[in-house]
């Protein structure tokens, strides 16, 4: 008998974009309905990541779930009227906050929460430092003040494989509990692109350093709830609590059992502490919860200042 043929609900589209006077055909995946959650994936990545909660019926009867390829990235393409092959591509904190802020503008968004991981977790900082009256909340996962030491020159040598570098860099960063399949497929996405990786680096490594400036964040405007993983050695935990203390009003999860790309190497527990961290938002900002309590994963760790 023929198998039953099963079409996601999630769509595609493209929007046009200006970002310092570049134009940008940037590609986004959504499903759902309800209060926006604009997600951002990882350096070098693109946004297959989301792709386990944006078909979770769980978050999308609630939220309208949107995923987008930053520019150089998965589906997104350089820049339409520049000669860009020309610079090496260097991505800024100025810029990506741009990008970000026009990407949101061009869809319509009202306040809506960001999330992103790693780099997009850096930049949901960045987001909440210079726009809180842009975004309801921000939710940094595998995020910290500074990132140093990962913007390396030999990334491009013409000895190295860089595509097996990006996929076998991120190996180690995943917990061993982690199910193989998730495992192998996070590193399948890096194995198909290595171009952009470094010039996300220099966002990740160099141009992020909120040293000195979190305490300016203002959490009564832009609630910051922050997560990340335990086997991170990236941005361990302790860097991730050790920037929410300095943000006043931050919220700190930990995450047990999971690594530096929890919504693809391990969807379902990273769920769990995703719905924690909406809750969090929904009580900060007065929104109705979207739905009823659930019981705290395993091991969760919450620290409030």
């Amino acid at each position: 008998m023929p198998t039953q043929t099963e079409i996601s609900p999630v769509t595609g589209h493209y929007v046009t974009i200006e970002v310092e006077g570049a134009r940008y055909r940037v590609f986004y995946l959504e499903n759902g309905t309800g209060q926006p959650l604009v997600c951002q994936h990882t350096a070098g990545c693109h946004n297959h990541q989301w792709m386990g909660l944006l078909e979770d019926p769980e978050f999308t009867r609630d939220y309208r779930i949107i995923a987008y390829d930053l520019a150089r990235h998965g589906k997104s393409d350089p820049p339409m009227n520049t000669e860009w092959w020309k610079e090496e591509y260097r991505l800024t904190a100025d810029h990506y906050v741009a990008f970000i802020v026009a990407f949101c503008d061009a869809l319509g968004l009202e306040e809506p929460i960001f999330m992103g991981s790693s780099f997009g977790g850096n930049v949901a900082l960045q987001l909440a430092l210079r726009h809180p009256d842009r975004f309801r909340a921000v939710i940094p996962v595998e995020a910290a003040d500074h990132s140093p030491g990962f913007f390396l020159d030999w990334w491009q040598h013409p000895h190295a494989n860089a595509a097996q570098v990006c996929a076998s860099g991120v190996w180690d960063l995943m917990a061993p509990q982690s199910p193989e399949h998730d495992r192998w497929r996070t590193w399948f996405y890096y194995s198909q692109g290595s171009e952009a990786f470094r010039g996300d680096l220099y966002f990740y490594s160099v141009d992020h350093d909120l040293r000195g400036r979190c305490g300016e964040i203002d959490t009564s405007r832009c609630p910051v709830v922050m997560l990340t993983g335990a086997y991170d050695y990236l941005t361990p935990p302790e860097a991730g609590r050790r920037t929410a203390e300095q943000i006043p009003g931050a919220e700190f999860i930990e995450m047990t059992e999971i690594g530096h790309f929890p919504m693809s190497e391990n969807y379902p527990r990273f769920a769990g502490y995703l719905r924690q961290a909406l809750d969090l938002v929904a009580r900060r900002t007065g929104m109705a919860e979207a739905s009823a309590p659930r019981p705290r994963s395993p091991g969760a760790q919450v620290r409030r200042r």
